[in-house]
């Protein structure tokens, strides 16, 4: 879906509450990755894999200048002899870490084995986004949740599209933590140690 199909999208929906619910989505997403510096691992089950959505977030990391947004996708079936970007396997779920950002995408509720490899990135520090249905313990377990239940005018699909169009095109948020102390202490210096305003 090019540019021109979602903003027909866009106002096709105008007025529903799908445009605020998956700009916010894609505000978690992005603030997430921007202000970690990147590690976005993107998965979906055995039976769905969210290769449209991976590449569209290329797309969207390349033109907004958000490299951040370009995603690991971690495929069930993956194969050494798979292209590099297709053969990372489930094992780099086990290995994320706190500063990564683990979106998952699942038309219908994910099976244990996922659900456990899911828990254990959010144990070890991993920021956890879903995106699909609203209920059960993916949606639980998830720091942010997108629902897409069955029987709304919008499937999955489309709704990855408007998530990966609004991601690119959110401003970048602003810093976090520690840079914005040290950002506030630099402006006060520089207001104690400027020379006092010329009187006439």
């Amino acid at each position: 879906m090019d540019a021109v199909r979602v903003a027909l999208l866009r106002e096709v929906l105008a007025g529903t509450e799908w445009l605020g619910a998956t700009r916010r989505f894609a505000g978690v997403l992005r603030g997430s990755v921007v202000s970690h510096g990147g590690g976005l691992l993107l998965v979906g089950t055995p039976e769905y894999e969210p290769w449209h959505l991976a590449a569209h977030l290329v797309d969207e990391a390349a033109w907004s200048g958000t490299p951040e947004l370009a995603p690991t996708l971690v495929r069930h079936d993956a194969r050494p002899s798979d292209p590099a970007h297709l053969s990372v396997g489930p094992g780099r779920l086990a290995a994320a870490r706190r500063g990564e950002t683990l979106l998952v995408v699942s038309p219908e509720r994910p099976g244990a084995p996922l659900l456990a490899q899911v828990h254990d990135a959010r144990r070890a520090g991993a920021t956890v986004l879903s995106l699909g249905p609203g209920e059960g313990e993916l949606a639980a377990m998830a720091h942010e949740s997108l629902a897409v239940p069955e029987g709304t005018d919008l499937d999955l699909d489309t709704v990855q599209h408007l998530v990966s169009a609004a991601a690119g095109e959110n401003a970048v948020p602003a810093p976090r933590g520690r840079r914005r102390f040290r950002d506030r202490l630099s402006r006060l210096a520089d207001q104690l140690t400027a020379p006092p305003p010329a009187r006439w």
